[in-house]
């Protein structure tokens, strides 16, 4: 596992910073945040992502699976949270009780690196229109399953499963590798069942009464720029064109979608 996935106040502060400087201005360049407006982040974890939107002003609620995740971002953010900036439930998202736990209506929903370990994707992405307020929008950013890092390789410890392109293999082979090197075979196996590609995506929003607002493929992912000190890069026109091989080379994808 990369040691920034151990360190988790430095993650938080690298999802801060990437969406500060890149998720806020992508939606910006079709949708005007304002203040006082509600986000709504399924799968928030320590919660960096929404802290950049309370930064500007927004009201944030976090739904997150793993409870001591958001222990951490009380720690992270406690005036916030004791300024009522920022709630939190502690659920798998199906068992959110949207009408009674989440207090109305959001202008912004976002899935980051998320919607990639949900399964029945289509029945939340069609679920999720039911929550925004008249012209609101959701944001996604996810890695394409074909990329060379798209099971989520930097959760592996072992340098054999950190390698490009391992998530690949067959199903079988797969597994009984996980199994030997001891990794986190049902989280990572979750995410080869759920696996999303550019056009699973687009076909899904389509087909559950949403327009594309707004979408930019990246050939070096934003968040790289922290990671690993590259710099990013967005995807060429002539690869993001060419259907199912753009998912080999494009290493994050973000999306804006609205209601039709």
């Amino acid at each position: 596992m990369f040691e920034f996935h151990k360190d988790r106040r430095r993650y938080f502060d690298i999802q801060v910073a990437n969406t500060e400087e890149y998720v806020i201005p992508f939606i910006e360049e079709k949708f005007s945040i304002k203040e006082g407006m509600r986000v709504l982040e399924i799968g928030c974890g320590e919660g960096g992502v929404l802290k950049a939107f309370i930064n500007k002003g927004c009201v944030g609620m976090g739904v997150e699976l793993d409870a001591p995740r958001i222990e951490n971002a009380k720690l992270f953010m406690p005036d916030d949270v004791a300024n009522n900036k920022i709630s939190f439930i502690s659920k798998d998202i199906y068992q959110v009780d949207f009408k009674n736990e989440l207090n109305g209506l959001f202008d912004i929903i976002v899935l980051k690196d998320v919607i990639e370990h949900i399964h029945d994707q289509q029945k939340l992405i069609a679920w999720m229109k039911n929550f925004l307020t008249p012209n609101g929008i959701i944001f996604f950013g996810f890695p394409p399953w074909y990329m060379p890092f798209g099971g989520h390789q930097q959760m592996c410890n072992s340098k054999l499963m950190q390698m490009p392109f391992v998530h690949l293999l067959p199903k079988n082979i797969y597994r009984w590798l996980l199994v030997k090197n001891k990794e986190a075979v049902e989280e990572l196996m979750e995410i080869r069942d759920t696996r999303i590609t550019i056009e699973k995506f687009e076909k899904i929003a389509k087909q559950t009464g949403y327009s594309i607002l707004h979408k930019k493929h990246y050939l070096i992912n934003p968040i790289y720029k922290w990671k690993f000190g590259v710099k990013p890069r967005k995807q060429l026109s002539i690869i993001t064109a060419i259907p199912f091989v753009r998912n080999f080379f494009t290493t994050c994808a973000y999306y804006v979608i609205t209601p039709k």
